[in-house]
């Protein structure tokens, strides 16, 4: 066995080639952490970037049977949409801003594959135990069903920049 995998042939390294990079905002601290790192690769690959912020609907528990409520007017889109500009402000490239309605992790892996999205860049919060199991990970479920590689950046993790 160990023969088999000393005898296998040299890994060649990829040549990058970053054009698009996705980076989903919900404006919290991680998802701006985030976003630093993407206007680093952005600069440095001179690649386009996309800010998602999802407009997740509201369910209140008395009224699941009535239709969902969201926050999704025009007026909150445009505030919205002006709030992902400022963020980018100071960026030179190209930066594209979205806001759309829908649930978190499956609006970024639509975006992603119909932007053919070359990485995404997404924060976590770094929940575990309790708090994952009763909130979730949207990174967590983007890394299973995304079309591209992911660079997460945890809350807590030393900079490398």
């Amino acid at each position: 066995m160990l023969a088999a995998a000393t005898a296998a042939a040299p890994v060649v390294p990829h040549r990058l080639k970053l054009t698009r990079i996705l980076v989903p905002i919900d404006f919290s601290e991680h998802s701006r952490k985030a976003l630093g790192y993407a206007l680093g690769f952005a600069s440095q690959f001179r690649a386009e970037i996309t800010l998602l912020h999802v407009v997740e609907p509201i369910v209140y528990p008395a009224d699941w049977m009535f239709p969902l409520m969201t926050n999704d007017s025009a007026e909150t889109r445009r505030f919205l949409v002006e709030q992902l500009k400022v963020l980018t402000k100071k960026h030179r490239g190209s930066a594209q801003p979205i806001v759309c309605s829908g649930v978190a992790w499956k609006e970024i892996v639509a975006t992603a594959k119909k932007q053919k999205t070359d990485l995404i860049v997404i924060g976590t919060h770094g929940y575990s135990g309790v708090k994952h199991a009763l909130l979730g990970s949207v990174a967590e479920r983007v890394v299973r069903h995304a079309p591209c590689p992911i660079f997460i950046v945890r809350p807590d993790e030393r900079d490398f920049l």
